[in-house]
């Protein structure tokens, strides 16, 4: 698993997507937080990053298949994918090693976001005037998402050899899952497939734990969700080397 993991993440910092992914997300976060006159913190008059927690799940959906759309498409294109499943390694060290790696670059890209909040904290009358609790919840909430947004478009690479294919699928798939099952439930109305709908949808899941109370269920869901997509990853490998 480790050899895996060092090549992914050597090769991605290796090519020029991987500083331009991070780059356009910094500067689309950016521009929200700190310039667009109707999300500008600045403009609010109170210490308060509700607006970057808001927003930035709706930049990964599109960033993040970004970065997972070549992690087995790609060497599925140019064969050297056939050539891994050749050598003495399991198809979990595989999945698995890609799966933390992919999911490292984006935890790297988040971690300069954290200076947006030691800015609020500075910023707040008095300093120090700002839910932590809330920015804690909400941090293991943006890294859960993106794993599970991360196993998504891992297992979405995996089903073909056409990155551009791999990406629409998993941008679909987040997307779906993120906005989609809530606005589902919504025009259920009530009843039980409503509630089904509701509890699924990753954004009621993020939100929760971006309340400051980190409970364990939503915890347990998203991880079940990311083992749910590496199985089918780990699933679709094993048909590859067959």
């Amino acid at each position: 698993m480790l050899p895996i993991f060092q090549k992914e993440v050597s090769s991605f910092f290796n090519s020029l997507i991987a500083y331009i992914v991070m780059a356009a997300f910094l500067l689309a976060v950016g521009l929200i937080v700190w310039v667009f006159p109707d999300s500008s913190v600045l403009n609010y008059g109170y210490a308060d990053l509700s607006t970057f927690f808001n927003l930035t799940p709706f930049v990964l959906v599109f960033l993040i298949p970004a970065i997972t759309m070549r992690s087995l498409a790609e060497e599925s294109r140019t064969g050297t994918l056939e050539l891994l499943l050749t050598k003495p390694l399991s198809d979990v060290s595989l999945v698995v090693g890609k799966f933390l790696a992919n999911w490292l670059l984006v935890a790297i890209m988040l971690l300069p976001t954290l200076l947006y909040y030691f800015s609020i904290y500075q910023l707040g009358n008095p300093p120090g005037n700002i839910d932590s609790a809330a920015v804690f919840g909400s941090y293991i909430g943006l890294l859960l998402l993106s794993g599970v947004l991360t196993a998504m478009g891992l297992w979405a690479s995996s089903l073909n050899d056409n990155q551009i294919v791999a990406f629409v699928i998993g941008v679909f798939l987040g997307f779906v899952w993120y906005s989609g099952f809530g606005a589902l439930s919504q025009l259920l109305g009530s009843g039980s497939l409503a509630l089904f709908f509701s509890a699924a949808a990753l954004d009621q899941q993020y939100q929760a734990l971006g309340r400051g109370l980190v409970d364990l269920r939503n915890v347990i869901y998203l991880l079940s969700l990311i083992a749910f997509f590496l199985m089918l990853t780990y699933w679709r490998v094993g048909k590859l080397r067959r």
